[in-house]
């Protein structure tokens, strides 16, 4: 499956060689700045900045007419963050949240739009982004939070500037530039359940103009509950070794700047399995009285995550004017993971699953900047594979079919080549007044291979089984799509005054379209002439998805007041959603016995809605020396509020059930609130201590409800206390998470029959409800962290 590494070298090479060749010598540009909001900035100094890089050139946080949410990698240090998720709760109408049955695969949503199936062939409805590099794949997107200069949250469709599957909105995680002088930090931290971790950075010039830096991090923390059924084996452990090394020619004052960096992930944390919320209907196995303990019998493959990769950002400043950048990148990562979706010993409806991404990038970026007139044009290039393979064992439905070790196979092979042209500029009509208006125009194919076969004797070698094939293929497939889209973008903005900007914008985001990676080609609802044949065009249309779109209507205000003391930026959005892509399953019962041999996915543009809300955000520092000079008080707080619901959702059976489905994981009301506090201890030391409150509204996890996985409005109370001395030399921090011990659901499986008028679990004549694939009923949940303490040590030289 590999991508040629020829092919690679060229994309590293041309980014150089053009950079080289166009290079010339001229005065570095001055980025805008402007005060921002002090726990965006940091949790101790209201007066730091940070410049966002939301529409790809450098400009205040304030002066950027888009939603954006920043958090400097101070600010982060200070709240005890841990990884990438931690940053949700701060944030107005967003999710992060490890994937159900993962450690490390991300589920992005933003204002009503995302992704929760990592399977390939369904596209990310939030792009993640690594130094500007876009990750293809949720697997190994779960960023731990460590060698960060800053994470930007842009909020609504960014197709313009971001292209494909930013239809919510875009995740932008930036890591630190090398210093000229001798660096190195080293942090440790220890805490409950055996959390213990280390990250060493360190960097160093070689010259006047080179620099080599790197960091290496372990991280790992015992399990918050058990395997009951698997000695030895935990659950919801952490086990990870990474590390980032970093190599930069020219900058600090230099007009050239070429930095070559890498990355590497390996995690061997143990597999994580959900927690049962019914009995086994056939063996009676009760529901656990620990939320975060299993009983999953399956541990075959080995969970193991490994993820790596090499990027090049070359920025050349050719004038006073113009500035050409190329960002070139090659990612690759592998996930062996056990999915026991029963949560039972039994092998019930177990999946034992590999997946296996590759990518090549190529982007180029000309930006402008004059008295009056500024921007960029560029072109972006994108060749990546995404395989899947997977069985789904069934064995005691295979045994009432009389066979041994039953099971279904699919395997996914999905090719992406997709290219893009784009500019995006903005014109200061007067002072005050500014217009702003871009496009991209995306040529995205799709070339993907569904295979799906029937099988006994367990599981596929490659999960360390013998499995082999039974008969001929339910599905063998090959199909191509090309899907192009032009995305424009448009926005208004005027300065009130020197502190305060009104604006108003549109802009339009695009989700891929491909085929549905599990369908299967004997579903009923495949013959749709009636003829009792599956021709290719049938199966084709059937599993043929179309993209999904997004038009969004924005205004706002955002500002500062006091001095920089007070800031704030309130944002009033609208958003029409059309052609929404619904995954989905249906159980197969090919032989009409009433036992669900197998399923078959089912992806749809079959529903429409509408989003509307508000978000707030802001900041305040207030009682100045109340505990001597230089001490103070802080506040951040965030609202988020969203009005999402279907205007059309056609069901399994042809109707508008859009009366009884919601939007998934898209709580209506998102809010919290920062308190904190600085006192100077000293001449070279000072105490910083901060708490967090953050309450989200009910969730439904998917599009119909369900009693079992939908989880009620809750609210989860952080803290933390840091104390610095030696100039900021030397830190020892206290951090406390989900201090109350809450319980929450953050995602789950399930597989039960479900009532079409009313989208809710049927119950049987024993009033259990009635499984839709294996016979112990699958309805399994997996929750948020639990109480966690810890201290963090860091020291910088």
């Amino acid at each position: 499956m590999k991508v040629s590494r020829l092919r690679v070298a060229a994309a590293l090479l041309t980014g150089a060689a053009t950079a080289a060749l166009v290079g010339s010598p001229a005065a570095a540009q001055e980025a805008k700045v402007g005060t921002q909001p002090p726990e965006q900035a940091s949790v101790a100094d209201t007066s730091d900045v940070i410049v966002v890089t939301a529409r790809r050139r450098e400009e205040s946080l304030n002066d950027v007419p888009i939603a954006v949410t920043a958090f400097s990698g101070e600010a982060l240090e200070a709240r005890g963050a841990l990884d990438i998720t931690d940053i949700a709760n701060v944030t107005p109408n967003t999710t992060l949240e490890t994937s159900r049955g993962t450690n490390s695969t991300l589920s992005a949503f933003i204002r009503g739009v995302g992704q929760q199936d990592p399977v390939p062939g369904f596209e990310a409805g939030v792009g993640i982004y690594l130094d500007d590099v876009y990750l293809n794949r949720p697997q190994a997107a779960v960023l731990d939070i460590y060698d960060v200069e800053r994470i930007e949250v842009l909020r609504g469709p960014q197709g313009t500037l971001y292209g494909r599957n930013t239809i919510g909105g875009a995740v932008k995680y930036v890591t630190r530039e090398l210093p000229q002088d001798f660096s190195l930090k080293v942090r440790g931290t220890y805490g409950t359940y055996d959390q213990a971790e280390g990250v060493v950075t360190a960097s160093a010039p070689i010259g006047d103009l080179v620099r080599v830096g790197g960091s290496v991090a372990r991280l790992s923390r015992g399990g918050f509950g058990d395997n009951l059924n698997l000695d030895g084996v935990e659950n919801y452990n952490k086990d990870v070794w990474a590390a980032r090394g970093t190599f930069e020619l020219g900058g600090h004052g230099e007009p050239v700047l070429i930095r070559i960096s890498g990355d590497y992930t390996r995690d061997k944390s143990d597999p994580r399995n959900g927690h049962r919320l019914i009995p086994g209907l056939v063996s009676g196995a009760p529901v656990l009285d620990d939320e975060f303990d299993t009983r999953a019998g399956l541990n075959a493959p080995d969970q193991d995550v490994e993820a790596y990769g090499l990027a090049m950002n070359v920025t050349a400043e050719l004038s006073d004017n113009f500035t050409f950048r190329s960002i070139s990148a090659w990612r690759e990562d592998t996930s062996f993971t056990p999915i026991d979706f029963d949560a039972l010993p039994a092998v019930d409806v177990d999946v034992p699953a590999v997946y296996r991404n590759e990518q090549i990038s190529q982007e180029l970026q000309l930006l402008y900047e004059s008295d009056r007139l500024s921007g960029l044009v560029g072109f972006y290039y994108l060749d990546a594979r995404a395989y899947t393979k997977f069985d789904v064992l069934l064995f005691p439905t295979g045994e009432t079919l009389g066979l041994t070790g039953f099971g279904q196979q699919t395997i996914g092979d999905v090719r992406t080549d997709t290219w893009s042209v784009f500019g995006d500029f903005t014109f200061d009509v007067t002072d005050r007044l500014h217009l702003s208006a871009g496009g991209r125009y995306t040529v995205d194919d799709r070339d993907s291979v569904v295979f799906k076969q029937n099988r006994i004797l367990g599981a596929d070698p490659e999960f360390g089984g013998t499995g082999i094939g039974l008969g001929v293929p339910i599905t063998d497939f090959r199909g191509e799509a090309r899907f192009k889209k032009f995305t424009p973008r448009a926005s208004i903005s005027y300065d009130v005054s020197d502190e305060v900007m009104v604006y108003a914008s549109y802009s339009k985001g695009f989700k891929g379209g491909g085929f549905d990676p599990r369908g299967s080609a004997n579903a009923p609802a495949i013959d749709v002439n009636g003829d009792g044949a599956f021709s290719y065009d049938e199966i084709y249309d059937f599993l043929l998805f179309e993209p999904e779109e997004v038009d969004s209507y924005e205004a706002g205000v955002k500002g500062s007041a006091l001095g920089g003391d007070l800031n704030f930026a309130l944002t009033g959005f609208y958003a029409d959603y059309t052609n929404v892509q619904v995954p989905g399953s249906i159980g197969i019962d090919a032989d009409g016995d009433g036992v669900f041999e197998g399923f078959s996915g089912v992806t749809t543009n079959a529903a429409s809605a509408t989003f509307k809300g508000l978000e707030f955000e802001t900041s305040a520092s207030f009682a100045r020396g109340f505990a001597g000079a230089g001490s103070r008080m802080t506040f951040a707080g965030t609202l988020g509020y969203i009005d999402a619901e279907y205007d059309e959702f056609v069901g399994n059976l042809g109707t508008d059930v859009s009366d009884i489905t919601d939007i998934q994981n898209t709580p209506t009301w998102t809010a919290s609130g920062t308190l904190g506090g600085v006192i100077p201890m000293g001449a070279d030391a000072d105490l910083n201590a901060s708490t967090t409150v953050s309450y989200r509204s009910k969730t439904q996890q998917f599009e119909y409800p369900s009693p079992y996985l939908d989880q009620d409005a809750y609210a989860l109370w952080d803290a933390s206390l840091v104390y610095s001395f030696g100039g900021d030399r030397y830190s020892i921090g206290v951090h406390a998470k989900n201090i109350l011990d809450k319980r929450y659901k953050t995602s789950g499986y399930q597989f039960l029959v479900v009532d079409p008028a009313t989208g809710l679990p049927v119950t049987g004549a024993n009033g259990q409800p009635v499984p839709s694939l294996g016979l112990e009923g699958t309805a399994t949940a997996f929750y948020g962290n639990p109480r966690q303490v810890f201290v963090t040590a860091t020291l910088k030289y």
